[in-house]
């Protein structure tokens, strides 16, 4: 009976000391739960593009861009020698423009129509007077509105347009000899005489330019 006894308070104690462990494991529990913090991955951001940033593939364009003006930097050179040639090209058209004009200016005067032809040649003159090679076709279109202006009777302008051919071109022997016939026409011996020799000057197998002078000498004595 007495083992009996002992063995039931050897019991009672297990058990009490499995509650004493229970509850020390419950409270160590619940301690541990109200001190655990759960942290929550947050998702990460999108990245924006700042506004001031570039993006990595205008960087890229941008460390490969060509400096302007040439591939070194400094092509000032090649710059000037392609505007060069621009310009070049820019008279050459000026010039065909002003030299059709002029063809078309000589087509009405051979059809008698010197009013027109008159306004096709000052047309032309427009168009090659910012061309710097165009002294040529200028002194033409001159001497050809001297020769319209003559056939209209009107010898004051053709002596005008005559000089103005003779001023881009000092030996351009038609030229001379229509402000010489329009000297004569206006009674100007003297001018015309001068006009005349100026011609023998520069050609001087001019047999006009000599039997000019011949019957003018007369006239200017008077």
């Amino acid at each position: 009976y007495e083992s009996f006894l002992s063995f039931s308070s050897f019991l009672s104690q297990r058990k009490e000391q499995t509650l004493t462990l229970d509850s020390k494991f419950s409270l160590l529990s619940a301690v541990a739960k109200e001190d655990m913090v759960v942290i929550e991955q947050e998702p990460e951001p999108e990245e924006k593009e700042s506004p001031s940033s570039p993006s990595s593939s205008s960087v890229q364009n941008e460390s490969f861009r060509v400096p302007e003006g040439s591939e070194d930097g400094g092509g000032s050179d090649e710059d000037s020698f392609e505007d060069a040639l621009t310009q070049d090209q820019l008279n050459e058209r000026s010039l065909n423009q002003a030299n059709d004009a002029k063809a078309d200016g000589n087509r009405l005067f051979g059809a008698g129509q010197y009013s027109d032809a008159l306004l096709q040649y000052e047309l032309a003159l427009q168009i090659a007077s910012e061309v710097p090679s165009s002294e040529e076709v200028r002194s033409m279109c001159h001497a050809n509105r001297a020769v319209c202006f003559f056939k209209l009777g009107r010898y004051d302008d053709a002596i005008r347009e005559s000089s103005k051919a003779l001023e881009l071109n000092p030996s351009y022997v038609k030229a001379l000899l229509r402000r010489g016939e329009a000297h004569e026409k206006l009674e100007h011996y003297e001018e015309a005489i001068s006009d005349m020799k100026k011609i023998i000057e520069i050609d001087p197998s001019s047999d006009q330019a000599r039997r000019t002078i011949m019957r003018l000498e007369p006239l200017a004595a008077e």
